[in-house]
């Protein structure tokens, strides 16, 4: 009878990337996929560190294998990503669950098939500081017509209440050559219609490469390839989206007109304070330069409240930013403390009460502004 794996994901879309990259591993190994993790030999957690609720539900999670674990002794189970490549929350696991077998971090993902072979001498734990971009396994292309496609990795910018940069490492950019070849590998098979680039901060790649590649030329080089296929991309950091990107979406008949630009707040003193590098004014700067090249562009957004010594007036400035802009989806978040970055050791920490309030009255409002619109 042939082994079996379950995954489970939690994050954002680079970790279910992630999990695809896992997959395509576990079935190199002859590891066929469970449709439940209780019939699997072999459980994977691919964990997210962005917010607290994300870590608390792998502890429950992981947590409520234990009575599988005495069952079905033989089950390898592994924990593996953002949360674990923080040494602290790798040891608390390693300690708190020692039926769980692997304990790995986000460089050590590549080396799977070690750990799992080497589970037969014992339990493994090992968490990379650092690691090169792995262009050698492929992926289980898990989502449809929709094929991920990493461009970088990793991110510079160090937003005060961002724990990315400690967990993924500094920015990386893979060659324009490996991404265009990936590209024309996924179009070959005819069942993708759609290529969604992704980075921390897409707007930044190949800043490090030499010579170094814009990513509006990544772009339209992706657009020149032979298919029937649609290009879009996440996420733009607003301090780096140029003219010359804006430019290429409206021309390129292959992207799609969609932009998720990261707003986080709509107050100077905030955005200074989260260390976002841009202002009120320039954001919206650039939303009425997406408007007038782009007239039909559909723009997103992510707006946290309740950020440390965030006022009722700032929290106002919020709300009237989103209803200048009139987004046509907000992805609204209540401020979540991370251990190791800088936010979470400001003073002035708000009461989740009054988070929560904020977060309802900003949700309440977009769903006003796309009724409205509908009209």
């Amino acid at each position: 009878m042939r082994m079996k794996y379950f995954i489970v994901t939690y994050g954002c879309q680079m970790n279910v990337h992630e999990s695809e990259k896992i997959a395509a591993i576990c079935e190199k190994m002859g590891y066929t996929l469970a449709d439940k993790r209780e019939d699997a030999d072999l459980i994977i957690f691919n964990t997210c560190a962005v917010r607290e609720g994300a870590e608390d539900r792998v502890f429950g999670n992981v947590g409520a294998l234990k009575k599988l674990k005495k069952q079905k002794p033989g089950t390898i189970i592994a924990v593996c990503g953002c949360s674990t490549q923080k040494e602290e929350t790798a040891q608390k696991i390693y300690k708190t669950f020692p039926f769980v077998d692997i304990v790995i971090g986000t460089f050590n993902v590549s080396n799977f098939e070690h750990y799992i072979n080497a589970v037969k001498y014992g339990r493994q734990m090992e968490i990379l500081k650092e690691g090169e971009i792995d262009e050698v396994h492929p992926y289980k292309r898990t989502s449809g017509e929709n094929a991920w496609v990493n461009i970088m990795y990793g991110c510079n910018n160090f937003c005060t209440y961002c724990i990315v940069p400690y967990v993924r490492g500094r920015e990386k950019s893979r060659s324009e050559e490996n991404i265009l070849n990936e590209i024309k590998g996924i179009l070959s098979e005819k069942k993708y219609k759609k290529i969604t680039l992704l980075g921390q901060n897409v707007n930044s790649y190949g800043k490090d490469l030499t010579p170094p590649v814009s990513f509006s030329k990544l772009l339209k080089d992706i657009c020149a390839l032979e298919g029937d296929f649609k290009l879009t991309f996440m996420t733009s950091h607003p301090k780096d989206l140029t003219d010359d990107v804006i430019d290429t979406i409206a021309s390129e008949d292959k992207i799609l007109k969609e932009i998720h630009l990261p707003a986080q707040s709509g107050n100077n003193r905030i955005l200074k304070l989260m260390n976002r590098r841009y202002t009120r004014e320039h954001y919206l700067s650039i939303i009425n330069k997406i408007r007038a090249k782009i007239p039909d562009a559909k723009i997103t957004t992510d707006l946290i409240v309740g950020f440390p010594t965030e006022t009722e007036e700032e929290f106002q400035d919020t709300l009237s930013l989103v209803k200048e802009v009139r987004y046509n989806g907000i992805f609204a978040f209540m401020f979540s403390p991370r251990e190791g970055t800088v936010a979470s050791k400001m003073d002035g920490q708000i009461d989740e009460e009054v988070k929560r309030r904020r977060v309802n009255e900003l949700l309440n409002l977009e769903k006003q502004i796309q009724k409205e619109d509908k009209k």
